[in-house]
């Protein structure tokens, strides 16, 4: 039995109609088959909000790809693409209509960035990954290191080292989980995490190293920064 699935689609005759398309196969889903499970929903860009309302009623999660930390970085890889109108705006909408004691409409929302060929640095995808969570709380925030392809207009562009990816994510759970705010993060030289250290260890090694946390005065949220393994237990 099925007990999860996702629904994407490409943009073959604009947004719109593909987000018919796709909320026309998750009420046949619903209805006609009676499915309960867990359903992923993309957002197309260009979406209208009656469509964004209408799967959030069917989904458990919605999702869109804004690709690139900003506009500017986004025309470098996908010029046909507006990144407020058309990618941003869309989870406005999820956030306000989650908000709406009305609507009743509970669906998480997350989204996916491209790291590198845009030449963004890890400043900029954690600086918006950051108001993401906290303004328009958002999930999770996917990131994928950049492969080139052949006979692409990025085909020239040099892949992403995974570590970089690994990274982001690391660092993104911070500001998600344990309470780091952008500027704990241990950005160096043109605003990137080291490749050489976990986020969390290079924090932990400048700050905890000159204030070590008191476990039996500290708070739960600074607990929750400094984390087991680097906090030292005595008299136990």
């Amino acid at each position: 039995a099925v007990e999860g699935l996702f629904l994407s689609s490409g943009i073959i005759r604009g947004g719109m109609t593909s987000q018919d398309a796709i909320l026309d196969t998750g009420a046949i889903l619903r209805q006609k088959y009676n499915y309960r499970g867990y359903m992923h929903l993309k957002l197309m860009p260009g979406a209208e909000r009656d469509q964004v309302r209408e799967a959030m009623r069917l989904a458990t999660r919605v999702s869109i790809n804004l690709e690139a930390p900003n506009a500017q970085r986004l025309e470098q890889i996908a010029p046909g693409k507006r990144f407020d109108q058309e990618l941003l705006t869309p989870l406005r909408w999820v956030d306000e209509l989650r908000q709406d004691p009305d609507a009743g409409l509970r669906a998480s929302s997350t989204t996916e960035m491209v790291v590198g060929p845009a030449g963004e640095s890890d400043l900029e995808l954690l600086s918006v990954t950051d108001v993401l969570f906290r303004k328009l709380r958002l999930s999770r925030v996917y990131y994928s290191a950049f492969r080139p392809l052949v006979e692409t207009p990025l085909e020239n562009a040099p892949a992403t080292d995974p570590l970089r990816q690994l990274r982001l994510y690391q660092a993104s759970f911070l500001l998600r989980d344990y309470g780091f705010e952008l500027e704990d993060l241990p950005f160096v030289g043109e605003g990137n995490l080291p490749l050489s250290l976990d986020p969390k260890r290079a924090w932990a090694d400048e700050v905890l190293a000159q204030r070590p946390v008191e476990l039996n005065h500290a708070t739960r949220q600074e607990l929750l920064r400094a984390g087991v393994p680097e906090v030292r237990v005595s008299g136990v």
